[in-house]
């Protein structure tokens, strides 16, 4: 069976690195399959998919493409949008053609996206008899303008597939007669352990060297909802005695405009909250696992419910006390004072109490750490998504021509 995978970026973030777990699974246990990814860059998923054997195929995207979305401050400028749609449509539609032409050259047996740009513009370029599967990573709710297109044109998908209960929840609300089902993120236990490579947080920081000190750290991307300024707001209670040190550890992956960060931002509002000597910003980090096993404590201050909530299973993984929002998909494996401990989501005092706590108590904080490994080593074993995924692949395979016609039954399949 060839399988064609639909990425819309080429740098690395949750949806990229469950990709990529996703192909190294499938090319274990279907080493007989040909599987490819269309890229719109080069760069290290490029790298990192070419290095599994996955035939990798890039068609550069357009930056007015690539910038569009209806996430954070796009979100509440629709004319602004409106605009940016209208300028981008001639450059969208040379884009498919380019697409559509490669797909034909490919000739999959399936086609799977992995991000709202490609759910589109894979089923608007898709041969009338290749079926697509939408792999969902995010509330489709919460994307007033992408929930619209999505319910217009789910006729022309198969089946999608879900992180979490959460999001298949949230589906089904925007798009009732789509056949969903839901696979959990899972995380290269191999990679992600308690035992490894350690990064230099300092020395990415541009820090000096700090000794007898609890490091603390918040791993992800620099979209506005990760809750940033959650953190460097609760480090700012937190007495100027306490032997902490934090770090923000990620940097910008989708061009996307007004929906993210800067990194000069957030270093302008730690030097005015008089925390800039305690934290430091070390940017994209290639190897996540070595940062985080660098860290005693793991903070995930989501303020809006996550999808799933990967950088807290890789957290756990390896395994680390974590504190997170518990929002969202989070809430289907993050239990407090199980294996880890949950706050009040955007709420600093409420953080800075939980960091407090765990900074006071080293023995719980090697509970539960031990407890999150044990979580992750149940839950989130890479090996699990081909098992799951090979009998929806194959459902396509034999699949009616006629999308919406398909006969998958995914409750049955989940199980």
């Amino acid at each position: 069976m060839r399988i064609l995978y639909l990425n819309p970026v080429g740098r690395l973030g949750g949806a990229e690195a469950l990709l990529l777990d996703l192909l190294a699974s499938m090319r274990e246990a279907r080493p007989d399959w040909s599987l490819d990814v269309v890229l719109p860059e080069d760069g290290i998923v490029a790298m990192r998919a070419a290095a599994m054997g996955i035939g990798v195929h890039v068609i550069a995207m357009p930056q007015c493409v690539a910038r569009l979305g209806d996430s954070g401050r796009q979100a509440s400028q629709p004319w602004s949008l409106a605009w940016r749609i209208l300028c981008a449509f001639p450059a969208g539609l040379l884009y498919r053609l380019r697409l559509s032409r490669k797909i034909s050259r490919l000739k999959p047996d399936a086609i799977h996206s992995n991000g709202f740009k490609m759910h589109l513009l894979g089923v608007w370029s898709r041969p009338d008899a290749t079926p697509v599967l939408w792999h969902i990573h995010d509330f489709v709710t919460t994307r007033p303008i992408m929930a619209r297109l999505l319910s217009r044109f789910s006729s022309r998908c198969w089946v999608a597939v879900t992180n979490s209960e959460h999001v298949r929840n949230d589906l089904r609300a925007v798009c009732p007669n789509l056949p969903a089902t839901t696979v959990l993120n899972a995380v290269d236990l191999a990679e992600f352990c308690p035992s490894g490579p350690v990064c230099d947080l300092d020395a990415l920081a541009g820090l000096p060297p700090a000794e007898a000190v609890l490091r603390i750290g918040l791993v992800a991307t620099m979209a506005r909802w990760k809750g940033h300024t959650v953190l460097l707001e609760a480090l700012a209670k937190i007495s100027p005695a306490a032997p902490i040190r934090a770090y923000i550890i990620g940097d910008a992956i989708y061009q996307s405009d007004d929906s993210q960060w800067r990194l000069d931002d957030l270093r302008a509002l730690a030097a005015e909250l008089g925390i800039a000597d305690r934290v430091g910003f070390t940017g994209f980090v290639a190897r996540p696992a070595e940062a985080i096993r660098a860290l005693d404590i793991v903070v995930h201050a989501s303020t809006a419910p996550e999808p799933f909530g990967l950088a807290i299973a890789e957290a756990m993984a390896c395994g680390k006390p974590v504190i997170g929002s518990g929002l969202g998909g989070a809430e289907e494996f993050l239990r407090h004072q199980v294996n880890g401990l949950t706050h009040k989501a955007g709420d600093a005092d409420d953080l800075a109490r939980k960091i407090e706590d765990l900074i006071a108590d080293p023995a719980c904080r090697a509970r539960l750490g031990a407890e999150a490994r044990e979580t992750a080593t149940r839950l989130f074993d890479r090996r699990r998504l081909a098992l799951e995924m090979i009998p929806v692949y194959e459902s396509l395979r034999h699949a009616p021509v006629t999308a919406n016609a398909v006969t998958v039954d995914a409750d049955a399949i989940a199980k």
